[in-house]
């Protein structure tokens, strides 16, 4: 059975606190799993959420803070020690090259596993998998930082009362989509448009063009939100948003499900972003983001 949920490995913005790892998330998509931006502790985490190195397919760093890559040594050293038995492919900024580099051989260990270092050096897509494609966009840091998002193709629903008012039932159903065409009725005609989901994650940055385009009709928005609003002088000094900024890039951006995460250790009570997010205008589905949290993916439109 396909998963596509969010797997909140951890939520701390630059250091960890009694109750916040280090950045990790781990995106189910079917069969496939993308790491994104494991932090410190990452490896730990993911025993906790009952996520395995079989699972990691992709591995893909915005940047290279230690918030978000120092667990990247223990993470692709246990990919070896369980020697996962299919490629795994990792992503990240060009210009941190010789950081991957350092945290890839960081100690010694039997490489019992191909990883293929993809890095990232412009917009544009990345890959093409099965069943969806890989886009970056630059962000807005003091480092170079790059967003990533997930898309489906579109596909099609057929629409049974449509199929029925034409007598087509049974093998004919699979020869009309597979043909386009039977015996003078269109696939147009007995079905429609099923858009395809998508899922962005935006990480440490202010706002940005990146940021928007990441966002735009995304089914799913994982989102920094380190600062709350009263601190947004100091967000846009150090790069990154604020709850109500990223709410309101959300609510323009029509995302169903916003997930807010990366909070500073400076705030003591985190339903406050949720107060700031919805007074900003987003009114889809919210969550704030947990350790250990599993969030699925909205139902398909």
């Amino acid at each position: 059975m396909s998963v596509r949920e969010l797997v909140v490995l951890g939520t701390a913005s630059q250091v960890p606190t009694r109750h916040r790892n280090h950045n990790g998330y781990l995106l189910r998509w079917d069969g496939q799993g993308l790491l994104f931006d494991p932090g410190e502790g990452t490896q730990r985490q993911m025993l906790r959420a009952g996520v395995a190195a079989h699972d990691i397919n992709r591995i893909c760093i915005t940047h290279f803070h230690g918030d978000h890559s120092l667990g990247l040594a223990g993470v692709i050293q246990r990919i070896n020690l369980d020697r996962v038995p299919h490629p795994v492919t990792a992503h990240y900024p060009a210009s941190g090259e010789r950081f991957f580099e350092r945290l890839r051989y960081a100690t010694a260990y039997r490489e019992t596993v191909r990883i293929a270092q993809q890095p990232v050096s412009a917009d544009g897509e990345l890959d093409r998998a099965k069943g969806y494609a890989l886009t970056a966009r630059k962000l807005s840091h003091p480092v170079e930082s790059y967003g990533y998002r997930i898309t489906e193709p579109d596909g099609r629903r057929m629409l049974p009362e449509r199929l029925a008012a034409h007598g087509i039932a049974g093998p004919d159903v699979g020869r009309l989509q597979r043909d386009g065409e039977l015996n003078g009725v269109t696939l147009d005609e007995v079905s429609e448009v099923r858009p395809g989901q998508s899922f962005a994650f935006v990480m440490d940055t202010r706002l940005c063009d990146g940021v928007h385009a990441l966002a735009a009709g995304v089914d799913m928005l994982v989102i920094e939100s380190t600062f709350l609003d009263e601190d947004v002088q100091l967000a846009k000094e150090h790069g990154h948003l604020t709850a109500g900024q990223a709410a309101r890039v959300a609510a323009d951006a029509g995302v169903r499900h916003l997930v807010l995460t990366h909070f500073s250790q400076r705030y003591a009570d985190p339903e406050e972003f949720e107060r700031q997010a919805r007074a900003a205008g987003f009114t889809g589905e919210l969550t704030i983001a947990k350790d250990l949290l599993r969030v699925p993916l909205p139902k398909r439109r």
